[in-house]
């Protein structure tokens, strides 16, 4: 039985490595205060500009666009929840909350990704999940307790956006390696970012966002997000759910959050305090403890399945 890794889902891991790190950084350029970018209206138009960027580079590949009606509805609900309940709870989060701060929070994907598995396949934790389950939890206690304290409406209101973000993506992730589709990765990505986008500019309109007038730094931040963010890294993710373990991909939560605490305070001199730091530490320890108990139960249904051999 195989069991090395696909060299083209690792490449493609790295890309979501290195790239969705650095997107906290620019989604906080493109929105924060005096950017001149509403929130969903800077997320819609980049997701609907990369929408488009990927149906053309899947035309020009030759791929077939027409999709099954059953994968339509799919990548119709699986690109509400990345798109609309996870990236675009982050971007309206990011206009008050730190950059590192948001990709702290979203660090606890693979917790409730775990949790989700859990509750799909009605199997009762063990007790190092659990336990890993509780240090991971209390790291984000941790890390939230000092916005608490403050009581600032702001504050508290992009908290709870990423906590239903870092609920929400993992999701939507579950639903497309569950059921995965046929269609080449690119025409996947492209139709969820539509979709995504279709579901941001309702949401746009239904704020009543004012016409955007972005400063040159908000459009910089804006255009890296359409081709880095939306075409490269969403497409590399695409591709490395469908040829990786999913406890694998999620590995991205260990990287993610370090880069971004350390861009947003080299670039936008972000504090860290030391309840960031034990914040940071307590979260990696606890998705480390969930992704040893997956790794464990995988290894247990391998053997469980492996035909018994003999001569």
């Amino acid at each position: 039985m195989p069991t090395s890794l696909s060299i083209k889902g690792l490449l493609n891991l790295v890309i979501v490595y290195l790239v969705w790190g650095s997107t906290y950084l620019f989604i906080r350029v493109a929105v924060r205060e005096g950017s001149g970018f509403p929130p969903f209206t800077m997320v819609a138009s980049r997701i609907l500009c990369g929408s488009a960027i990927l149906f053309a580079l899947a035309w020009l590949l030759k791929n077939r666009l027409s999709i099954p009606r059953s994968e339509l509805r799919l990548l119709l609900v699986s690109g509400l929840l990345l798109w609309l309940g996870g990236n675009g709870m982050v971007t309206w989060a990011e206009r008050h909350a730190d950059s590192g701060y948001a990709a702290l929070i979203l660090g606890t994907t693979p917790i409730w990704a775990v949790l989700l598995e859990g509750i799909l396949d009605r199997e009762v934790p063990s007790p190092f999940l659990i336990l890993s389950l509780l240090v991971g939890f209390t790291g984000l206690g941790v890390l939230v307790w000092p916005v608490l304290q403050q009581g600032i409406r702001a504050d508290l209101a992009s908290t709870v956006a990423l906590l239903i973000a870092a609920v929400v993506w993992p999701a939507g992730s579950l639903m497309l390696q569950r059921t995965p589709p046929k269609s080449a990765s690119v025409v996947v990505a492209a139709y969820q970012q539509f979709f995504g986008g279709l579901g941001l500019a309702l949401t746009v309109w239904a704020a009543g966002e004012p016409w955007p007038q972005p400063v040159p730094s908000a459009w910089l931040s804006w255009a890296y997000l359409v081709i880095a963010g939306s075409v490269i890294s969403f497409t590399s993710y695409v591709i490395a759910v469908r040829t990786l373990p999913f406890t694998v991909v999620t590995t991205y939560a260990y990287v993610n959050p370090v880069i971004a605490v350390l861009l947003g305070r080299i670039v936008l001199d972000e504090r860290i305090t030391s309840s960031t730091l034990l914040g940071m530490m307590l979260i990696l320890a606890g998705v480390a403890g969930v992704f040893r108990q997956r790794a464990a139960r995988l290894r247990r249904r391998s053997v469980a399945s492996a035909p018994a051999s003999g001569k």
